[in-house]
């Protein structure tokens, strides 16, 4: 048995740990039975270098679709070649006003101990989405957000300004395997902002990015193809718009498309700090999506209430056998 594996199995017996070694074992299990794993991310998973798990669990094929929020999908980017400018505030529990305005004075955006600089991640990518958009407005191309992210790492543009190892980008592993990534809500996002911001200005049109209902019916369409040979996983990172999106498209195909033979979700696991509490969909205990057609009453469910970014690599190493 690998190392870190056997580790979490002598220790994590109890409580959320051990949640953490179900839903890790039950993740195996869906793979060893065919199935298919849909990972999803909110927060900032990608500046918290989540890559580092996702990219070797998409590359090892148990990971085979994902949807994120707009800012985990351009933040992979910006590490990806502006690592080396960003700036760790390990005490940023204690900055006051004026040391978030003197961050900002020199174009540090701060998320959580983490500030991204602007003019060397987000201005740097900015520049070469604009030809991207502006190329496909020409030939009147419309790609979801990812697809057009795609065409700017194929492009080979930016491979001299990586600042890590490419290894550690999920985007990147997902490109190189051609993976759908979904992007609900894209609009609120940096590389969304400037993108409205240029077609203000004139440089092309709306058009060319695809918008959320459209992203919703390309994941009817994967969901459809891929659960008539395989049962298809969740694991939700947070919550948010990353998590609620997709796992509606169950009940969409079965109660909106009056297909109800479809599969329901074979797997469910979820990784929050958001407590069970009225009204809070993130702090929501598994079994009621049962009453919105989501889960079934057998399908497998966790919770782990902790911080992702110190268990997802846990049950990541797990599930790679580590």
């Amino acid at each position: 048995m690998s190392v870190i594996k056997s580790f979490l199995k002598e220790n994590y017996r109890h409580f959320n740990a051990a949640s953490l070694v179900d839903a890790a074992e039950a993740w195996d299990k869906l793979l060893d039975q065919g199935g298919k794993m849909l990972l999803t991310m909110g927060g900032a998973m990608s500046t918290a270098e989540m890559g580092i798990s996702v990219a070797e669990l998409i590359r090892q094929d148990k990971v085979h679709a994902l949807c994120v929020t707009g800012a985990n999908l351009e933040e992979d980017v910006f590490n990806l070649v502006a690592h080396n400018s960003y700036v760790r505030v390990p005490n940023y529990r204690e900055l006051s006003g004026a040391d978030e305005v003197a961050l900002l004075d020199r174009g540090l955006n701060r998320v959580t101990d983490t500030c991204i600089p602007e003019e060397e991640a987000m201005r740097k990518v900015e520049r070469h989405m604009v030809d991207v958009w502006t190329r496909a407005d020409k030939r009147g191309h419309r790609a979801m957000p990812y697809e057009h992210m795609y065409e700017l790492l194929n492009s080979k543009v930016l491979e001299k300004e990586y600042e890590i190892d490419p290894k550690n980008s999920w985007l990147l592993a997902a490109c190189a395997k051609n993976l759908p990534v979904w992007s609900p809500g894209w609009e609120d996002s940096t590389l969304a902002n400037m993108f409205v911001s240029h077609v203000l200005r004139g440089r092309f049109n709306y058009s060319v990015v695809k918008a959320g209902v459209e992203q919703m019916g390309s994941l009817v369409g994967w969901y459809q193809e891929t659960a008539a040979k395989h049962p298809i996983g969740f694991f939700q990172i947070a919550g948010g718009i990353a998590g609620d999106f997709p796992i509606c498209v169950v009940p969409l195909i079965a109660q909106d498309l009056k297909q109800s033979e479809i599969r329901r979700w074979a797997y469910f696991c979820q990784i929050s700090d958001s407590t069970t509490s009225f009204g809070s969909y993130s702090g929501a205990v598994p079994n009621e999506k049962i009453t919105w057609g989501k889960l079934d009453v057998d399908t497998p469910k966790f919770v782990i209430e902790s911080d992702a970014s110190i268990v997802f690599p846990l049950v990541a190493a797990y599930v790679l056998g580590r």
